[in-house]
């Protein structure tokens, strides 16, 4: 029996932080190994969404690299021999692109002007950014349909353009399906993909000079993130620098003592203790100094030992890794994509 497809991508770029890798990495791969056996899961590198702004062209091999290495140091290691585990490059896959351009043909200028990302990232300067930004949810939507992927681990951010793709799917469906030889399967609706998950609670580490406002590589205060790969003791300090508030007793509140909230969460997640666990011995106590001291210590310890392990992974290990997964999705893909000819006229 055909397995659903779990699937997932973070943008391939430089500077990613603590928070990318706790908040995306790590849930990812505590996602694979729950439901390895009974789901199929694509792990893939996003690089031409990377491509959307500008970015350090010349790194983004490198960057690629990288980021399977964080995939298998968050715990992925021990899948990579798995049947059901795949990871693959998009721009190797020419499927996705050319999906892409079949769905652009049925989208609309009028729903894809109302992606909320789109306007935050275009800040209202239209004429000066790529159409490839302004593109990328039916790329996103490509990506999804290719492989009808029930489900795709994202935050809350990026639920207009799951919806885009069900629609999108949808449409193709209505008007070249036939009763139930349907183009494509659907991703579950945002409302069953946050059940499925979980993330009811949604993960989200926060700046630490802004508590405010979730850890982002693009802050410009280099005191505001921890990056995978800053020296740890630098990043203990950044921790005993980070803005927590006036209110002298340390209690989870994300809304009113972000700052304190953030480390008790941070000290949850690198210490392996429950975050009621960790609130439970905090709760009460008046000393914020302790808490950054404590905080401090497990950040720097995990960071030696993130590095070390993702310093011992080759990249001739990644580039066998991914070769061998892209040579499992190009048959599916390419099935895919001639189905899609053949159903718009094509072929």
């Amino acid at each position: 029996m055909k397995k659903d497809t779990i699937l997932t991508g973070v943008r391939v770029s430089d500077g990613l932080t603590l928070g990318n890798f706790l908040g995306a990495y790590v849930p990812m791969a505590n996602l694979a190994r729950k439901y390895v056996k009974t789901y199929r899961f694509n792990a893939f590198i996003p690089d031409l969404h990377s491509i959307t702004t500008p970015v350090d062209y010349g790194g983004l091999q490198k960057n690629a690299m990288n980021s399977i290495k964080y995939y298998l140091a968050a715990g992925f290691d021990d899948l990579r021999d798995n049947e059901n585990v795949s990871f693959y490059r998009q721009s190797r896959l020419s499927a996705h692109s050319e999906l892409a351009w079949i769905l652009d043909c049925f989208a609309t200028m009028g729903e894809i002007s109302r992606m909320t990302q789109y306007k935050e990232k275009s800040d209202g300067r239209q004429e000066s950014v790529s159409v490839g930004l302004f593109n990328y949810p039916v790329l996103m939507a490509a990506d999804i349909l290719l492989y009808d992927a029930k489900y795709v681990p994202v935050g809350e951010d990026q639920f207009q353009h799951i919806e885009l793709a069900r629609d999108l799917g949808m449409r193709m469906n209505k008007k070249f399906g036939s009763g139930d030889d349907e183009l494509f399967g659907l991703p579950e609706k945002t409302s069953e993909q946050v059940k499925f998950m979980d993330l009811t609670q949604g993960l989200r580490i926060r700046s630490l000079t802004e508590p405010e406002k979730k850890m982002s590589k693009s802050h410009e205060s280099a005191n505001s993130k921890i990056l995978l790969d800053d020296d740890p003791a630098a990043a203990a300090k950044k921790i005993m620098s980070a803005t927590t508030d006036n209110v002298g007793v340390i209690q989870f509140d994300m809304f009113n003592q972000p700052g304190v909230s953030n480390l008790l969460q941070i000290l949850s997640l690198l210490s392996g203790v429950s975050l009621s666990e960790v609130v439970g011995e905090w709760s009460g106590k008046t000393s914020y100094g302790e808490l950054k001291r404590a905080t401090a210590t497990v950040v720097e310890a995990f960071l030696m030992d993130f590095q070390a392990r993702v310093a011992a992974i080759s990249d001739d290990e990644v580039t066998l890794l991914l070769e061998k997964g892209e040579a499992r999705m190009r048959p599916l893909t390419q099935e895919k994509i001639e189905r899609v000819q053949r159903a718009v006229g094509l072929r």
